[in-house]
């Protein structure tokens, strides 16, 4: 009976085959123990020298690393094992034979490793990682999908930009300039207007020449747009999207996490209601950790961010912002008109800012006092300003940088092992 790793649990004490890779194999004489992979997972298959033919044998002594093979064993559970099951070995096929594998047990280079991205997926750690990114994204489509929201997909290359066009990538578009989208968000409001409560989950483009373990250039977002919502009702969503999908991987990915050495305590009071601060109120935390030298109307970098973080132990919301720091659309609040109803999401543990999110300006004569503003003439943004003419309505919305998330509840460092190939200022390969 053919099967994967992940369903060997169904199989105890019956004898499955398996078609695996081998990731590592150590032996002792009479014993050879194959450490496997087949895409599911990784557990071990024991071959006893003793139970198997001296052919069967060799072949298992003499295997290399990432060699393809099919396994004939009976599965049987193992309480010494993390996975808890592995195969006792009664026959191996060879499919093919990996000659001189180049990322080997022994510790390599981050630009080594990065160089061979192709390669490093097939470990361990990279394994876990992706398990639960893809969680986060399973988990993400069954909430809004849950809640009612309407799937969006807006265009990649766009003729304007959500917030201006210094950072973004200019192409050619035939006998136009066109952008690689920074957002998808202009277009999830006109979507909104349509069916109400929409998402969108596809990859953005930031020519930002940053080098830190926060940035990519090429990342992915999850951006949901809701009519008839005010920037209270947006945080409140925004807090049960994170809950949601923090105790989905607590759920299903108990053995990643493990693989990881995450600390899941942490994980574990990631449950909404989250803190808000204002900006203001802010200010004063960052003064009081001895941050003198900031200044109202300034933005936060990184150290403000993991400074702020450090005083809560779960997301928090810094909410009202200076209008001037932030994006044209921003609505401002009507008690406070300096200020704009937004809300930076700021993760725990130095993971700064995982969501943004504002309500939008719905009135017409201010958009367009906006327009002149910036200087956001011609046809490229009129469409959008139609959306303020015809029905217009009170609607937020917000995004989330997928990397950012996978990372702070991965616990791992760097951004650029949380998508599968990474784009970075210096690295366009493989």
């Amino acid at each position: 009976m053919k099967t994967t790793i992940d369903q060997v649990s169904k199989h105890v004490g019956e004898e499955v085959t398996i078609g695996v890779w081998l990731a590592n194999k150590r032996s002792s004489g009479k014993i050879a123990f194959l450490q496997l992979r087949d895409g599911t997972g990784f557990f071990q298959g024991v071959v006893v020298k003793a139970e198997v033919s001296e052919e069967t044998f060799q072949i298992a002594k003499n295997l290399t690393q990432e060699t393809s093979l099919y396994v004939t064993g009976v599965v049987a559970e193992d309480a010494r094992s993390p996975f808890g099951y592995e195969l006792q070995v009664k026959n191996i096929e060879v499919i093919h034979e990996a000659v001189d594998y180049p990322i080997t047990p022994k510790e390599h280079g981050t630009e080594f490793l990065m160089d061979h991205r192709h390669l490093w997926l097939r470990s361990k750690r990279q394994h876990a990682i992706m398990k639960i990114r893809n969680e986060i994204i399973r988990s993400t489509y069954n909430y809004f999908n849950d809640n009612g929201y309407v799937k969006i997909d807006p265009p990649i290359l766009t003729g304007s930009a959500a917030e201006g066009t210094t950072e973004l990538f200019h192409t050619q578009y035939f006998e136009e300039e066109a952008y690689l989208s920074q957002s998808g968000q202009l277009y999830m409001e006109a979507a909104a207007m349509a069916f109400g409560k929409v998402f969108s989950f596809g990859p953005t483009f930031r020519a930002e020449k940053s080098k830190t373990r926060r940035h990519l250039i090429e990342f992915w977002m999850i951006e949901p747009e809701m009519a008839f919502m005010d920037h209270e009702d947006s945080l409140v969503v925004q807090e049960q999207y994170v809950s949601h999908i923090v105790q989905s991987v607590l759920k299903n990915c108990k053995l990643e996490l493990n693989t990881l050495g995450r600390d899941v305590e942490k994980l574990e009071k990631i449950q909404a209601p989250f803190p808000r601060i204002t900006y203001d109120q802010a200010i004063e935390l960052l003064k009081k950790n001895g941050f003198d030298d900031v200044e109202w109307g300034e933005d936060f970098g990184a150290p403000h961010e993991t400074a702020i973080a450090q005083s809560f132990d779960k997301p928090v919301f810094i909410t009202h912002y200076p209008a001037e720091i932030k994006a044209f659309y921003m609505k401002p609040d009507p008690d406070r008109p300096e200020v704009v109803l937004c809300a930076d999401l700021i993760a725990p543990e130095g993971y700064g800012e995982m969501i943004g999110g504002s309500q939008r300006i719905d009135d017409l004569e201010l958009m367009e006092q906006r327009y002149k503003d910036h200087n956001l003439t011609g046809d490229a943004y009129q469409w959008y300003l139609e959306l303020r003419k015809y029905g217009s309505v009170p609607h937020s919305g917000f995004g989330l940088g997928l990397e950012r998330t996978v990372a702070w509840i991965s616990g791992v460092e760097h951004v650029r092992e949380t998508i599968p190939f990474p784009r970075l200022l210096n690295r366009l390969y493989p």
